[in-house]
């Protein structure tokens, strides 16, 4: 019997914020950046993400940067933090019900994710989604905390698919013995998109949007 697989992107997916755009604006209003400075190079970084032209080496770097200057205990009490006053409130009913019944139909549900781990973690946990897929954090081996860097192959546009291709393969499965969905909103991730069997262009950018009417893909308006 063909394995289902259903793979959700996070930001503007199943939530309507950007989860690290916003732990950024968090961590920001707890001091942790030059506030002025910081906003206008985040803003330009999340430009160049819609846009299609990010350095994700050079944005995860400019990201964690405080992350790692704050140390573990203080950066894990902030995110329960920001759990509680930004990502709760963001869990919607609808994507909620969503996952679940994909869930319930006996589907392997994948969060797969371009922002980091440190940041995602948690909020897959929210969602009851153990199996994440997210941007890891190399770790400085004197300290155990992350060191800025990247950790492998980021989850990031083809990345993506490489990414699940050995999640797959870690379980003896190949893209051919499973019956694969995706849910994204952004141009992003069109290399997953065009792997999968069934794309669904959800909360769809414009240039989304207008590839997946040319090419009949479904749409799926969850916000």
């Amino acid at each position: 019997m063909t394995c289902k697989l259903t793979l959700f992107d996070l930001d503007h997916t199943l939530i309507p914020i950007d989860s690290d755009y916003e732990w950024n604006a968090f961590t920001t209003s707890l001091g942790w950046h030059n506030a002025v400075e910081f906003n206008r190079q985040n803003d330009a970084f999340y430009a160049q993400y819609q846009a299609g032209s990010l350095d994700i080496h050079e944005y995860v770097r400019f990201a964690t940067a405080a992350l790692c200057t704050q140390g573990a205990a203080k950066s894990t009490a902030a995110h329960a933090q920001f759990m509680k006053a930004v990502v709760q409130p963001a869990i919607l009913p609808q994507a909620l019900k969503l996952l679940q019944q994909h869930q319930s139909a006996g589907d392997a549900v994948l969060i797969v994710t371009a922002t980091n781990e440190f940041v995602t973690r948690p909020i897959a946990d929210a969602f009851g989604v153990p199996e994440l897929i997210a941007v890891m954090l190399e770790r400085d081996p004197v300290s155990g905390w992350f060191s800025g860097e990247i950790a492998g192959t980021p989850s990031f546009r083809e990345g993506k698919v490489t990414r699940v291709a050995q999640w797959l393969s870690q379980r003896g499965l190949s893209w051919d013995s499973v019956q694969s969905t995706f849910y994204s909103d952004s141009m992003n991730d069109l290399p997953l998109l065009e792997k999968v069997t069934h794309p669904v262009a959800t909360n769809p950018d414009d240039r989304l949007r207008a590839l997946a009417l040319d090419r009949g893909w479904r749409i799926l308006e969850l916000f």
